[in-house]
């Protein structure tokens, strides 16, 4: 278990001691939800995880990158990001983001609502110039208020956690249908993550599986890779890194399949490069 080396493609760090929570924060972690950039580098030895996505949390620190920033710059090349930005921001600063390893920007719509988001045709051009993923995370139908955008813009799209459909409404629901129409566009790709989020049933969240699957067979693993979500915020059961591991391992039988979602693809769509697979 766990010899085989593994991108983490979806995990928060928090360290308020050195970076203090946003005055703005909805959200500030706390207890078991603290998660130092040195206690993940200690995660990422125990299951051999070689390179993650650090994805910039909403909770806690909202724009301020300051501390995604600083554990991208300490990390030797393991670490690339996903930040948290203000939607006006300017071409300049993405810029400067990704000469920092930002690889997309973090579109929230599953906790803003989609008024916000329907008419960013400007930001998304200016993600397109850079040449960085807008990473969209919503849920239920909300991906339905997107297309229109989504359709005309040229984007690389970064679709977060599984595209957290409505389990109730089943495979063929208008929504999840549509997501899964984005594989034809060939700039599209998904976290095969966030089954908590979504399921309605305890681990290992069975009702998700059917979605993940779908996903997979849509997308190719060419275009599918994996996040833990560490360290699971608000979770409202136990979670493990481990257990999240052997599910994607029970749910890709495959393993050239596997090692494609859990080291390939990543590794291929955001350029690490510093550390190579030990095979």
């Amino acid at each position: 278990m766990f010899t085989q080396p593994v991108i983490d493609c979806h995990h928060h760090v928090f360290d308020p001691v050195n970076f203090p929570w946003a005055p703005e924060s909805a959200y500030n972690p706390d207890g078991h939800e603290l998660a130092t950039p040195d206690y993940y580098r200690a995660v990422m030895q125990a299951y051999n995880i070689r390179h993650s996505l650090i994805v910039g949390p909403t909770s806690g620190y909202n724009t301020d990158n300051r501390c995604l920033l600083d554990t991208i710059k300490r990390g030797e090349g393991r670490f690339k990001g996903i930040a948290v930005t203000p939607r006006d921001v300017d071409s300049d600063t993405l810029a400067s983001l990704k000469d920092q390893g930002i690889v997309g920007i973090a579109l929230n719509v599953a906790m803003l609502g989609t008024e916000p988001f329907i008419h960013l045709d400007a930001l998304m051009g200016r993600l397109a110039e850079q040449d960085l993923f807008a990473q969209i995370q919503v849920q239920n139908d909300q991906l339905l208020a997107l297309m229109p955008l989504l359709s005309r813009t040229r984007t690389r799209l970064l679709i977060d956690h599984s595209g957290r459909p409505d389990v109730g409404a089943g495979v063929a629901q208008p929504a999840f249908q549509a997501l899964l129409s984005l594989a034809g566009q060939q700039r599209t790709s998904v976290k095969l993550s966030g089954l908590a989020k979504f399921s309605r049933q305890p681990y290992p969240f069975s009702d998700g599986h059917p979605y993940l699957l779908a996903l997979l067979d849509a997308f190719g693993a060419e275009n599918c890779m994996w996040g833990s979500d560490w360290p699971f915020l608000r979770a409202t059961e136990r979670m493990d890194m481990g257990t999240q591991l052997l599910l994607i391992e029970q749910l890709i039988p495959d393993e050239k399949s596997r090692r494609q979602v859990l080291w390939h693809t990543p590794q291929r769509l955001f350029g690490f490069t510093e550390l190579q697979e030990s095979r």
